[in-house]
């Protein structure tokens, strides 16, 4: 199993922006077979060291997660997360 997980840093930092960016990844839902989970959701503690924005996926093995990377359902949400984003990090790791 593959864990993909990635956090995310707004340029603006707002619940508009936010919902959105949760919602746009948990389209990909139901839509892409090879992502076996997907998970999202907004950070509420707002430190000092918290992103805004979360995203959790799971794969079989790490050729679905390259071809969910190539999947063109994915294209769209990258386009718009690439519009709205400052920065992120990222792991990937198997279990």
């Amino acid at each position: 199993m593959v864990t993909h997980v990635v956090l995310y840093k707004l340029k603006d930092n707002n619940e508009e922006t936010r919902k959105k960016m949760t919602e746009n990844f948990l389209s990909m839902n139901g839509k892409i077979s090879a992502l076996i989970d997907v998970r999202a959701g907004a950070d509420f503690l707002k430190s000092e060291r918290s992103f805004d924005v979360a995203l959790i996926c799971k794969f079989e093995n790490r050729e679905k997660l390259k071809e969910y990377q190539e999947h063109p359902e994915h294209q769209p949400v990258k386009k718009y997360v690439h519009s709205v984003v400052e920065r992120s990090q990222s792991v990937d790791f198997e279990d």
